[in-house]
C-alpha cells in the first residue's frame, strides 16, 4: 500500500469547493449528532522561538442523508486525521518562511493506515472558506448578491470562491489598509464580479461580510453594517483577537462553531472573558442549525420562509475545527486518487 503525498498545488487542484462545502456541512452534522470525536486542540508554546505548535485530531462518521455527494457504498462515509500546525511570528523576517505552516495526516479509520500526507496550509484555507459558505447558506438572506470582505490576505480569495458557491454574488467590496493587496484582489476577480475597493463600512453594508484580519482592537462597529448583514467572523483564532465591536456582537444573533474554542480563542473570546457577553447572548452552534434543531434565516435550507428564524444582523464565529480539516482532506484524497495525481510513496516500507 502507498501513502499519497499532496503538496499545496495538489491540494488546491483537488479541493473542489462544492465538494468541500458539502463535506464540511456533513462534518458539522456529524459533530452535532454525536457521530464525531474531536479532542480539544492542544498547544505547545515555544516562547524561546516566539512560536507555538497546535495539534488537531478528529474522527467523524457522516450519514448518507446528510451529504449531497453520492458514495459508492450508499451508506455515508467516515474519516480520521490530524493536523499539526504552527504559528511562528519571526519566520518571515528571520528565516524567509511562512508564519503559519500546516501538515495534515489523513488515515484509514479501520486500519489506521496513513492514506495521505497533505499540505495543511492550503487545506485550512479551503475548509475555512467552506465553513463560511455553510454558515452563509443558513444565515444570510436567500437573495444575497453582495459580499464585503475586510482583509485582503490569502483567506479573502477563498471566502469569495466559497460564498459565491452558495449565493449569487454579483458585487464585491474589498477593504484593507494595504492598497497593493487590494489591487491584487481586484485584479484576480475583475471580469467575474463587480469588484472594487471600499471602506470598512462600504464592505459591511453588503448582504454578507467576511472579516479575515488578525486584529485585537475591533474594526467593525454597529454603524458599519446593514440591517440584515450576515457576518462571517473568521480572523480570531487566538486569545485576545477581536474584530467586531462588543455592542455589535451584543445586538446580533451570534452563532458559533464550538463553545469551548470560541470562548477561548474565537471572536467572542474577549467580551466573553470580560462578562460583557454570556451564554445567553449565543444563539447556538452552527451544527444545530444545519441539522434543523434551531432555525436559520427564513427561506434558507431547513428553515421555512415564514419561520421566526434569524433576523437582523447575524454573526458566525468560526475558530476552525479539526472535523473540518478531516472532511476536506477526504475530498482532496478521494479526488487525487481518482485522478491519479500526487506522489505515492511507501512510507511504512510495506512493499519491500
Amino acid at each position: 500500500m502507498q501513502t499519497l503525498l499532496l503538496n499545496a498545488d495538489d491540494v488546491d487542484e483537488n479541493a473542489e469547493i462544492d465538494r468541500v462545502i458539502d463535506a464540511v456541512r456533513g462534518a458539522f452534522t456529524a459533530y452535532e449528532r454525536g457521530d464525531a470525536k474531536m479532542p480539544a486542540k492542544s498547544y505547545i508554546d515555544l516562547p524561546e522561538y516566539n512560536g507555538d505548535f497546535r495539534s488537531m485530531p478528529a474522527y467523524l462518521d457522516v450519514r448518507e442523508e446528510d451529504v449531497a455527494e453520492e458514495t459508492e457504498t450508499g451508506d455515508g462515509w467516515d474519516a480520521a486525521g490530524i493536523k499539526w500546525v504552527n504559528v511562528h511570528t519571526d519566520n518571515p523576517a528571520d528565516h524567509d518562511l511562512p508564519t503559519v505552516m500546516g501538515t495534515m495526516i489523513y488515515s484509514d479509520p479501520e486500519t489506521a493506515f496513513p492514506l495521505a500526507v497533505l499540505d495543511g496550509t492550503t487545506l485550512t484555507m479551503k475548509r475555512t472558506g467552506a465553513a463560511a459558505a455553510v454558515a452563509t447558506d443558513h444565515l444570510a438572506v436567500p437573495d444575497a448578491t453582495s459580499l464585503g470582505i475586510v482583509g485582503a490576505g490569502v483567506q479573502s480569495y477563498t471566502q469569495l470562491e466559497a460564498i459565491a458557491a452558495v449565493r449569487d454574488i454579483e458585487e464585491v467590496v474589498i477593504s484593507d489598509l494595504d492598497e497593493e493587496r487590494v489591487a491584487d484582489f481586484v485584479d484576480a476577480f475583475e471580469g467575474r464580479f463587480d469588484v472594487r475597493a471600499g471602506s470598512v463600512a462600504e464592505a459591511g453594508h453588503c448582504d454578507v461580510l467576511s472579516t479575515v484580519t488578525p486584529v485585537e482592537t475591533p474594526i467593525v462597529g454597529p454603524e458599519d453594517v446593514g440591517e440584515h448583514t450576515h457576518i462571517n467572523a473568521m480572523g480570531a483564532d487566538a486569545e485576545g483577537k477581536h474584530e467586531l465591536a462588543d455592542d455589535l456582537l451584543s445586538d446580533a444573533t451570534v452563532v458559533i462553531d464550538d463553545h469551548e474554542q470560541c470562548t477561548h480563542s474565537g471572536e467572542i473570546n474577549v467580551p466573553y472573558a470580560a462578562g460583557t457577553l454570556t451564554d445567553d447572548d449565543i444563539y447556538g452552534e452552527i451544527g444545530e442549525i444545519v441539522v434543523g434543531r434551531r432555525a436559520g434565516r427564513p427561506g434558507t435550507p431547513g428553515t421555512a420562509a415564514d419561520a421566526e428564524g434569524v433576523r437582523g444582523v447575524s454573526v458566525f464565529d468560526s475558530t476552525g475545527l479539526a472535523i473540518q480539516d478531516v472532511a476536506a482532506a477526504r475530498v482532496v484524497y478521494e479526488r487525487a486518487d481518482e485522478l491519479d495525481n500526487g506522489y505515492p510513496f511507501d512510507l511504512l516500507g510495506l512493499d519491500g
